[in-house]
């Protein structure tokens, strides 16, 4: 389960956040739950037009892997950094701290905790 866990963040990461909100489809399950310190998502369309909502704030977001993932039984977990440049032309930075619930191969649960960096 360690390396599906593992596996199934990096492509979180990579094709979803990185990509295209739409794989929200293949990663999680029909009754995710997605928990923002400000915000609660449910279902993988919610979670879809959230990262479309986060992705048209910057005219290039990327998120990089700085630590892990790292998994034990059905948690997976990883930190990463955002970047990015707002509609004013002014480049933004963000870390967080993911975790993840795993279940039948697609993400049930997730928490996260962010904050902006300086540029």
């Amino acid at each position: 389960m360690s390396e599906v866990a593992r596996e199934l963040y990096r492509r979180w990461l990579d094709e979803l956040w990185n990509g295209s909100p739409d794989a929200a489809e293949q990663l999680v399950s029909a009754d995710f739950a997605g928990h923002w310190p400000d915000r609660e998502v449910t279902g993988p369309a919610e979670l879809a037009a959230l990262i479309a909502e986060t992705q048209g704030m910057f005219t290039d977001l990327e998120f990089e892997l700085t630590v892990g993932p790292m998994a034990d039984g059905d948690l997976v977990a990883g930190r990463w950094i955002g970047t990015g440049t707002t509609p004013d032309g002014e480049r933004a930075r963000f870390l967080g701290n993911d975790i993840l619930r795993v279940r039948d191969g697609r993400f049930t649960e997730y928490w996260v905790a962010s904050a902006e960096l300086p540029a």
